[in-house]
């Protein structure tokens, strides 16, 4: 629907320079920023919306417009679907998108060479909380996490024994080309900011009524959209942000809680290794799917502290079960879907020394928390293969069991995804059978 706007718009261009922007270089010493008002100032003085009403009545318009709109388009042309809109903001009245528009046009016009400068000279880096946080990060990761090890495969002399658990490989390390760091994107997403807000990325005011910036649901920094593109992978998700432990991506919880691997991995691990490696059929028989829900509202309610005892949860399939839920239920699978394709194209591969290089390859590809959490588990069901007598649970079908739970095609095509699936079984099983010489 085309409707004719009459504004009345005056700039003036009188020239206006930001306040400094000042910052402690201790992180200890942190005190708030001066923010820059330059932009600020430029809305306060932005024109306002002068209404003028159409002098004869129009029957033909729709309701939701008043009489202040003609039959003729002359600038604009304005749309409807419960809200009005121009672009791709969405208000609740004509008045609210005329004055987000003055506001955004005397801004972009008036002050269009220093928006264009504004990224150059960030306050980001040199934030005393975020540099403090990346400190302490970074310290913590550093006591404890695994390198990915960059490996070789030569069939050795027939001569060298080995064990049955390890295959007939040679194993010469090479400098590590992936350093582990647990960055973490951040989950930005269109946000309207109540009352002055200004960018915790640039230091300048985030303007217009509406959608003024992008947030980060995960850690709570507010940027402008354009800052966004600029902001480095760092974000420290915040617990209090985080509403539930499965379906949670992987990185976004080992962050929040400060831990290499999440923490349901751990605990399930650790109890079933405590009481259930000798369980016939352990992973391959459910548990009751109810009490699995249990454990899974324990996780999501209490987080570390919720208790998968036997003195809860006797049944230890409860436990495994809950288990694969969590990994299954992860948005983005532990092995995932940018790396999906190279792990079916190495299962292809008949030479096995050369599909063992490929598998290799695409372990290095994986983000730092979806390895170590793989390379944890591998060697968890190692020790599960070492009592086959006992639980009927050999390489192959623990690949069976996981190999759908760890992999995950990138596109849902059932014909695909059953055709993959001796893929994904053989990749699980050879990770299983060579996780000392993989990882």
């Amino acid at each position: 629907m085309g409707v004719s706007l009459s504004v009345g718009l005056s700039l003036c261009l009188s020239d206006h320079y930001p306040t400094s922007c000042v910052v402690v270089a201790d992180p200890e010493d942190y005190q708030p920023p001066i923010w820059k008002s330059y932009l600020y100032r430029l809305q306060q003085e932005a024109p306002r919306p002068k209404r003028m009403t159409c002098p004869q009545e129009m029957e033909t318009r729709p309701k939701y417009y008043g009489r202040e709109f003609g039959h003729q388009t002359l600038n604009y042309r304005l749309f409807y679907d419960g809200k009005h809109f121009v672009g791709e903001k969405r208000f609740e009245t004509v008045h609210d998108l005329v004055t987000d528009g003055l506001i955004t046009l005397y801004i972009e016009t008036k002050a269009a060479e220093y928006i264009a400068k504004m990224t150059t000279n960030p306050i980001y880096e040199h934030l005393g909380y975020t540099s403090l946080l990346k400190d302490k990060m970074e310290h913590r990761l550093s006591r404890g996490r695994t390198e990915p090890r960059r490996v070789t495969f030569q069939r050795e002399d027939s001569k060298i024994t080995t064990s049955p658990l390890v295959r007939h490989s040679t194993l010469k390390d090479c400098p590590s080309e992936k350093q582990s760091s647990y960055d973490k994107i951040h989950n930005f997403k269109v946000h309207t900011f109540r009352g002055p807000h200004w960018c915790e990325y640039c230091a300048n005011f985030m303007w217009g009524l509406i959608a003024q910036g992008v947030h980060c649901s995960d850690c709570g920094l507010n940027v402008h959209k354009q800052c966004s593109k600029l902001v480095p992978s760092d974000c420290q998700p915040d617990l209090r942000r985080i509403k539930k432990v499965f379906s949670c991506d992987l990185t976004t919880l080992v962050k929040a809680h400060n831990t290499t691997r999440p923490m349901v991995v751990d605990m399930c691990i650790k109890e079933i290794e405590l009481r259930g490696l000798q369980s016939e059929g352990l992973y391959r028989v459910s548990g009751f799917s109810e009490h699995i829900e249990d454990v899974r509202l324990a996780f999501d309610r209490d987080g570390e502290k919720a208790d998968i005892s036997a003195n809860v949860y006797n049944d230890i399939n409860i436990i495994a079960g809950a288990l694969k839920l969590y990994l299954r239920d992860l948005p983005i699978p532990v092995i995932t879907f940018h790396v999906y394709s190279r792990f079916i194209q190495a299962a292809k591969i008949p030479n096995p020394d050369t599909r063992l290089e490929a598998i290799h390859e695409g372990l290095l590809q994986l983000p730092p928390a979806h390895y170590e959490t793989l390379r944890y588990l591998m060697m968890h069901l190692k020790k599960v293969t070492m009592f086959e007598k006992d639980n009927f649970m050999n390489s192959e079908n623990l690949g069976i069991v996981f190999g759908p739970t760890l992999m995950q095609p990138p596109e849902q095509n059932a014909l695909a995804t059953l055709n993959d699936m001796r893929h994904q079984k053989l990749i699980i099983q050879l990770l299983i059978e060579h996780e000392d010489v993989l990882f």
